[in-house]
């Protein structure tokens, strides 16, 4: 395979030599360091442009260049002003540094280095703060993402920011180190990665502050995922933060802010029996790039084969008397039927056929029109609507599709799942917290069934309706809410709520209290929580970023509801993240180093840094072909854009032609550059080449468990055939053979499933839960009078000792 990618014209690898990072953990926020080492190698000043993913629920908070020994700090601006201030620089002969998060997608950022003349090193170094997500073991989860997906743009659509996202060659040119520091309320239990870890290092006896690192040697090729253990996980907190002595009382920067982790517990009475109505909508995306490897482990199974696995699962798991329907998307969309229909043994069986045969043959990912087809049918009464979303999130047109998901909340609830690495956290975040549902996320060697199914537990949970919140706090103060309504809880989930406050606490040791109500199947509920009013130390203002991110990013949704005022909320975000010093849609962060070089004449070399990409070999031969993009530069108000396009190449790189068109300071022709990309987005290469869609099928390793849940009838209970009596390891002669007398064949043969699964499985029983209570619900209905025969006969036959009350039947 030619190693194409970015180079620079000496055939070099880009600039960017290395990225350092040193994360700060305080409990469920963590604040990140990263320091980026650019050089310039070449033998004219160079505008080097990086294009990379940071978690969608961050807010960069800092920014800095250091050129030699002068450090220079960014400030927030307007994002025009920022721009022009950026252009004005460069086209000085000035250095200059812009940071400006995408319009189309919140965890996407553009960094430009601009005017570093040759032999010329820079140090850029960015702060975000961010919360940590809670996983279904109770751990919390940094992810520093590393991988960015080219994101599907269809023809004649624009996709700033996310249409520059460039695949990078196999071999990463710069180097990963990274340091954490952690400290928590509660003891630290232990911290894992898939990444090799140095070992845990405590830093004080009591076990709450303790260090680690990466090893030595990473290349930052893959996500990094760390996950958090702490003692007493579950329990509630709250910190409160002083202002900054240097901001004014009044606003949020100058006033304490309170941030509560709750945890709401739900009455064991209403959870122990879940609902058996629910129309369940599953959206599957099978586009190219779903054809692509979970992980690049030996074995691995690709993202669409995973994801057939794991509807095969939901569609066995389903309750009697519910409503389903299955859709699949690419570039267009199609329904397994007209409209959601009743589940029974018919309809199970139809869906599962055509789910068998499932591929990944439908070119690019949209997203949108599927969702609006949903929401166009109308909702079955009694029957709450769940949609649950498959996709590896690789789109350019994030913001449209959450405005429609929140347009839509009130009629149903959306469960989102992002497949595999690089897929856009803002789009499978975003839709589950604007459909009031719950997001996960598969990497690595992540196994998509047990997430899946803690989603389908939490889509059988009643709905929490009517909440409220009231605080108290002591006379003289007062509070002013910063995140926004609290939507939707699930039993066991956290709630982080920030709040200012406002006025002056009576004493040091003053106290305040908020209480949730809510109502969950007609009754209702509270949850207290009291917290000190004394400020926390050494928080470094963290909280107040991220309240004020909350605050930020509400006012930015808010914008694309129908009737608003757009220009007077958009002032509001600026003024907000200038006085935070936070980041948004509407602003950016720009430092300019004054110098004495002279202006430039004509544009800058552009040198675009690749971010890893997750190398899909398995959507097409990619060693045939390499793609020239022609790139075209138009200087309109002084700001270069770069559109992009792609056009297959037969074995060979062509070079790149560009043309300019100039309506300011820049006037001189550039010569052409290679710009070739071993590795092109997945979907835009299936969209090219209908050679590539036809994708062979590799016979899968049959999975003894997938097998039996396989072979459930819809109303819970199995028959008893060969195939059964494989999956125990005998025969059904044998099987038929031990049959208890006057046992019915199929109350024996979902008794000895049953047995089978507690026997052999019970490392997997988040899997095969709902399974189970369909086939002991069948088996009571049966009113069997012989079932400890049964159990005690099942036993011996499988070679296993359960006990009849664990079945529980």
């Amino acid at each position: 395979m030619v190693n194409c990618g970015l180079l620079t014209n000496k055939n070099e690898p880009v600039p960017l030599k290395s990225i350092e990072v040193d994360v700060q953990v305080q409990g469920h926020v963590a604040t990140v360091g990263s320091t980026l080492q650019y050089v310039n190698e070449e033998e004219s000043p160079l505008e080097a442009v990086f294009v990379f993913p940071m978690p969608a629920d961050a807010s960069v908070c800092h920014f800095s260049a250091k050129i030699a020994d002068k450090e220079i700090v960014a400030q927030v601006k307007e994002r025009e002003e920022a721009r022009e201030e950026y252009d004005d620089a460069i086209a000085s002969g000035d250095q200059a540094f812009l940071l400006e998060e995408s319009e189309e997608s919140v965890d996407v950022f553009r960094l430009s280095v601009g005017s570093l003349p040759p032999g010329q090193s820079a140090a850029v170094t960015f702060v975000y703060v961010t919360e940590l997500s809670v996983q279904a073991d109770d751990a919390l989860r940094f992810c520093l993402p590393a991988v960015l997906n080219p994101r599907y743009t269809p023809p004649g659509t624009g996709g700033g920011i996310v249409s520059e996202i460039t695949s990078a060659p196999s071999d990463i040119p710069y180097s990963l180190s990274l340091t954490v520091h952690v400290s928590s309320p509660n003891p630290i239990s232990k911290v894992e990665s898939k990444c090799p870890l140095e070992p845990l290092q405590f830093l004080n006896t009591d076990h709450t502050n303790a260090k680690v690192s990466l090893s030595g040697g990473h290349r930052f090729d893959r996500d990094v995922q760390l996950f958090l253990y702490y003692q007493d996980a579950h329990k509630p907190t709250a910190i409160v933060e002083a202002g900054d002595p240097t901001a004014q009382t009044g606003i949020l920067m100058g006033d304490p802010v309170v941030m509560l982790s709750l945890y709401p517990e739900f009455p064991e009475a209403l959870m122990s029996s879940l609902s058996s109505r629910g129309e369940f909508v599953f959206v599957m995306d099978r586009s190219g790039s779903m054809d692509c490897p979970l992980h690049q482990g030996n074995n691995a199974q690709t993202r669409i084969e995973s994801a057939r696995d794991t509807l095969l699962l939901l569609l066995k798991s389903l309750p009697l008397g519910c409503y389903f329907n299955i859709f699949g998307f690419g570039s267009h969309y199609e329904s397994y039927f007209p409209n959601s229909v009743e589940y029974t043994q018919e309809t199970m069986e139809q869906a599962v056929k055509r789910v068998k045969e499932m591929r990944a043959d439908m070119g690019g990912t949209e997203i949108l029109q599927p969702l609006k087809h949903i929401y166009s049918q109308q909702c079955i009464p009694n029957h709450p609507r769940q949609v649950f979303m498959f996709t590896d999130g690789e789109v350019w047109n994030t913001k449209e599709i959450l405005s429609l998901v929140k347009n839509n909340t009130d009629s149903h609830r959306c469960f989102t799942f992002g497949i595999g690495e690089g897929a856009s956290t803002a789009l499978i975040t975003g839709m589950a917290r604007e459909g009031g549902g719950h997001a996960q996320f598969i990497t690595g060697t992540d196994r998509m069934q047990p997430k899946v199914m803690q989603s389908l537990r939490y889509a059988l949970q009643p709905a929490v309706v009517d909440i409220t919140e009231e605080w108290t706090v002591p006379e003289g103060m007062s509070t002013t809410r910063l995140s926004p309504p609290i939507n939707v809880l699930f039993q066991g989930q956290r709630a982080l709520i920030y709040a200012q406050l406002k006025g002056k606490s009576p004493s040091s040791d003053s106290q305040g209290s908020v209480t949730v109500k809510y109502r969950l199947a007609d009754q209702e509920v509270t949850n207290k929580l009291g917290f000190s009013l004394k400020p926390a130390e050494n928080t470094g203002l963290s909280i107040h970023r991220l309240a004020a991110r909350a605050l930020i990013r509400s006012l930015e949704r808010e914008e694309q509801t129908e009737g608003v005022e757009k220009e007077a909320l958009k002032a509001r975000v600026v003024k907000l993240s200038v006085e935070a010093g936070v980041s948004s849609s509407h602003t950016a962060f720009i430092a300019v180093q004054k110098s004495s070089g002279e202006a430039v004449k004509g544009p800058l070399q552009r040198r675009r840094v690749p971010a890893p990409v997750m190398l899909c070999m398995n959507a097409a031969p990619r060693a045939m072909a390499c793609f020239a993009v022609p790139q075209s530069y138009s200087f309109s108000a002084k700001r270069m854009m770069l559109g992009m396009g792609a056009a297959p190449r037969s074995m060979a790189c062509s070079a790149v032609s560009q043309s300019y068109s100039l309506k300011a300071k820049r006037s001189a022709p550039a010569r052409g550059v290679m710009f070739c990309s071993a590795e092109p987005s997945p979907d835009m290469l299936l969209q090219l080449d209908p050679v590539a869609q036809e994708t062979e099928s590799v016979p899968a390793v049959e999975d003894p468990l997938l097998q039996l849940i396989s072979l459930q009838k819809a109303s819970g209970c199995w028959e008893l055939d060969s195939a059964l009596a494989k999956v125990f390891g005998t025969t059904q002669k044998e099987v038929d053979k031990q049959t208890p007398a006057q046992v019915d064949k199929g109350v024996w043969a979902t008794v000895l499933a049953l047995i089978w699964l507690n026997g052999f499985k019970m490392d997997a029983q988040v899997e095969w839960q709902f399974v189970a209570m369909k086939a002991v619900t069948w088996i009571r209905n049966q009113k069997v009078v012989s079932l400890s025969e049964c159990v005690r006969v099942g036993n011996r036959l499988l070679g296993c000792q359960v006990k009849e009350d664990i079945l529980g039947i």
